[in-house]
């Protein structure tokens, strides 16, 4: 039925419906999120995801279970309501398709388009053969005599299939959405399904001889669509430069169009999947537009209308179409064709791309979820001619069904099964090449933490076309004593009523103001977030988003504030206090900085000037790190980096003599690890000088020192030539640094680090300090 004259024209009710559709349909959606909770909370402990619970909820309340009983039967399936059904599915699919657009990794997408390319044909060409083979077989199960040709495409296409809104959300629910596995999934699901809805489209040009003049109007209309987003976005983010957020009426400015585009592609028989996702896609994401539409879509979206879209799946199952043998063994048929051709397809192009086997077992299972485009397909002609009438289609869908349910279990027991593969492991940045993606994240208090914060990530994102991912929190504490300020009925007119919106202050605005200015000049998008919790808890907070969010490093602001004469303050022991813990259970390596805005490391783009920065290597797994994250700071054109290694001077005999026959034994007992550790110094900071040094795209200098004492001289004589300096936390003791600790106020920043921090050591340059992750048993971590 035309979803536009069902919103523009009042729906009969039949005669024969005893309760009112529209409230059918709402009381179906409420008990299918009902019952979607219940089933997820036995479920989730078994590494379900999400919409496989809500797909059990529809088909519990499908004729298969509760809707054969008469009552419920009379209640929720009556004639008038396939209208609303068609209704509420229009605005789902464009909503859906929309979002997805918008929230797509697109550098990703560019760096890993021709693994995604292959994947796709090969997981599709798999399909087509399989498909095609055994789609005779399956015509003469079900004793099909007329339109072979176009049964045989259309078995061909749903076979190929793969829901890639059911796909996003299973991905994420299996926190793989920031992994390459999860984010390669569904770029290989968005190829295949855009690529089946536009070869559906061609179909239906022959099968209805529709009007090609009209296909180009709708792609016209499409990019013109585009166009105008592309430049009216970025004079909408200027409007109201003191408002967070967008207005009601303005989101509803932007979302018309969209909307109307939509209607029109179905109103004249086109599916609405493919215009939504592109102008989505093409969306700009920089600016409180994007944030805005953000916003208002992603709660609704994966709470409310993805799983009543899921449960309407599970409702058109239907157990009673399967009556005889030959329908089973027609269900089992499709079910096993439909997963053996992705598991082969996708293995060959796995096995093409060197892709390792597990990987591409679950990627076969993964994209074998159906739905949208699917349940298009088999509703392509129904109630014409060409169709094979209902008996087909119920268990086309029935197969379609149980094939979902069945590939969902399949990929969760994988999952469990290669648990540790599929978890994290670039959690440091000593192993991690240049030319793989950066993930980063970066936590602030205020905006002034955010401008050291976007500092490092300018300076990390190296030259154009590094590949990065920074993310940036604002975390807030939550107090105990926090009351709306406000009643709803006192907010002024367009103003909304969110508590959680009054966290943070003016420094949201300005946050978001530093990352629109930033993202403007050097085109790196910054994902901003906010994090309301205790103090108490933040930490387990923050480490629990760096590890979903498969980060290699995190950077914490300093507890301390540069004042206007140059020196630092204690801003908030709470901060201290946070940064410690997170520290000690951090799931990545973590960075403090030391900002001094004032006088310090300037963010490079946009800069005129070169920021100096240095990095001191002491020796250690933590200077390590700090020059392993040094070399895509080496990158950026507007940064020079010069690394300063510290050694120690050459002692005399006598000494070394008297020294070994005091202390003999704890030479004896840390002998071997000295020597590895320096065996690891010496072969990484080579490999460094290899690649950066001998271009001349890094400066290197050695000092020898003897004590701290002349450490510390060395120190003082290098303060004033640069902005930033990057040093290691550092753990073992060194005859170099012997002494410097005497007067430690700050420990977590290290001998090193504490001392260029402290307020007697004049010094008007900022100070990252790094402490390398080490894999630790969970367990011990949380004692």
């Amino acid at each position: 039925m035309d979803p536009t004259k069902l919103i523009l024209c009042k729906v009969r009710e039949s005669k024969e419906d005893i309760f009112n559709p529209l409230i059918a349909t709402a009381t179906q959606m409420g008990c299918i999120l009902f019952l979607s909770h219940v089933f997820y909370l036995f479920l989730k402990p078994l590494g379900q995801p999400g919409p496989i619970a809500q797909i059990l909820a529809g088909v519990v309340l499908s004729p298969s279970l509760l809707s054969r009983i008469t009552r419920v039967e009379e209640f929720f399936i009556q004639t008038s309501s396939e209208g609303y059904y068609s209704v509420f599915s229009f605005f789902f699919r464009a909503i859906i398709m929309f979002l997805m657009g918008l929230e797509v990794d697109k550098c990703f997408v560019k760096r890993n388009l021709h693994k995604a390319r292959i994947i796709a044909c090969g997981a599709v060409m798999g399909c087509a053969i399989l498909g095609a083979a055994s789609s005779f077989l399956i015509m003469h199960v079900l004793r099909i005599h007329q339109k072979h040709v176009i049964f045989a495409m259309v078995f061909i296409m749903v076979v190929t299939n793969s829901a890639s809104p059911l796909l996003f959300r299973v991905v994420i629910d299996m926190k793989l959405d920031n992994s390459n596995v999860g984010r390669l999934a569904i770029c290989v699901s968005l190829m295949m399904e855009i690529s089946l809805v536009l070869l559906f489209t061609i179909v239906e040009f022959f099968m209805k001889e529709k009007s090609f003049h009209l296909f180009l109007l709708f792609s016209f209309s499409t990019a013109l669509l585009v166009i105008v987003n592309r430049h009216l976005v970025p004079w909408v983010n200027t409007w109201n430069p003191k408002e967070k957020y967008l207005t009601n009426p303005e989101v509803l400015c932007f979302c018309l169009p969209v909307l109307i585009l939509a209607m029109s592609n179905e109103n004249f028989g086109f599916s609405n999947i493919v215009p939504c996702f592109i102008i989505g896609l093409t969306f700009p994401r920089e600016g409180k537009v994007a944030r805005t539409l953000l916003r208002k879509f992603t709660y609704p979206v994966y709470e409310f209308i993805l799983p009543i879209f899921y449960g309407y799946i599970g409702f058109q199952f239907n157990i009673q179409a399967i009556q005889h043998i030959n329908h089973m063994i027609a269900v089992v048929l499709i079910v096993v064709v439909s997963l053996g051709a992705k598991i082969i397809g996708t293995l060959a192009a796995c096995c093409f791309l060197k892709i390792p086997r597990n990987e591409a077992f679950f990627l076969a299972c993964i994209l074998n979820f159906k739905g949208n485009a699917a349940f298009l397909l088999i509703d392509v002609t129904k109630g014409s001619r060409t169709w094979w009438g209902p008996e087909v289609r119920h268990l086309l869908l029935a197969a379609m069904v149980i094939n979902t349910l069945i590939s969902g279990f399949i990929a969760s027991y994988l999952l469990r099964k290669e648990e540790k593969y599929f978890a994290h492991s670039l959690t440091a940045l000593e192993f991690h090449s240049t030319d793989s993606e950066l993930r980063l994240l970066a936590c602030v208090y205020t905006s002034h933490h955010a401008s050291g914060a976007i500092s490092l990530i300018s300076a990390s994102s190296g030259s154009k076309g590094t590949p990065i991912t920074p993310q940036l929190v604002h975390l807030v504490e939550l107090r105990k004593n926090h009351k709306a300020k406000l009643m709803y009925h006192q907010l002024e007119d367009g103003e909304e009523f969110s508590d959680e919106e009054t966290y943070g202050g003016d420094d949201v605005l300005e946050i978001n103001d530093l990352i629109d200015v930033f993202t403007k000049q050097s085109k790196v998008l910054i994902r901003p977030s906010k994090l309301v919790s205790p103090l108490t808890n933040l930490h387990q907070e923050m480490c629990s988003i760096a590890e979903n969010s498969r980060v290699s490093i995190l950077f914490l602001p300093f507890h301390k504030h540069q004042r206007i004469d140059g020196r630092l303050e204690n801003s908030n022991e709470g901060i201290r206090t946070t940064n410690q813990k997170v520290l000690r259970h951090a799931p990545c390596s973590v960075g403090i900085l030391v900002d001094r805005r004032q006088s310090g490391f300037q963010i490079p783009h946009g800069s005129e000037s070169v920021q100096q920065v240095a990095t001191l290597f002491f020796g250690g797994p933590d200077d390590r790190e700090a020059l392993a994250l040094s070399k895509w700071i080496s990158m950026h054109p507007q940064v020079n980096l010069t690394v300063v290694r510290f050694l120690a001077a050459p002692m005399n005999k006598q000494h070394l003599i008297d020294n070994a026959s005091t202390k003999n034994h704890e030479i004896l007992m840390s002998i071997s690890t000295h020597e590895t550790e320096n065996e690891r110094d010496n072969s990484f900071l080579e490999d460094f000088c290899n690649r950066y040094v001998v271009s001349g795209e890094v400066e290197y200098l050695e000092k020898q020192t003897s004590n701290g004492a002349e450490t510390l001289a060395a120190l003082k004589d290098m303060v004033d030539k640069y902005s930033l300096f990057v040093v290691g936390k550092g753990k073992r003791d060194s005859p170099i640094t012997t002494g410097m600790n005497d007067w430690e106020e700050c420990p977590e920043l290290g001998i090193v680090g504490d001392l260029l921090a402290s307020s007697e050591f004049q010094i008007n340059a900022s100070i990252l300090v790094i402490q390398k992750h080490v894999h630790l048993d969970r367990s011990l971590l949380d004692s």
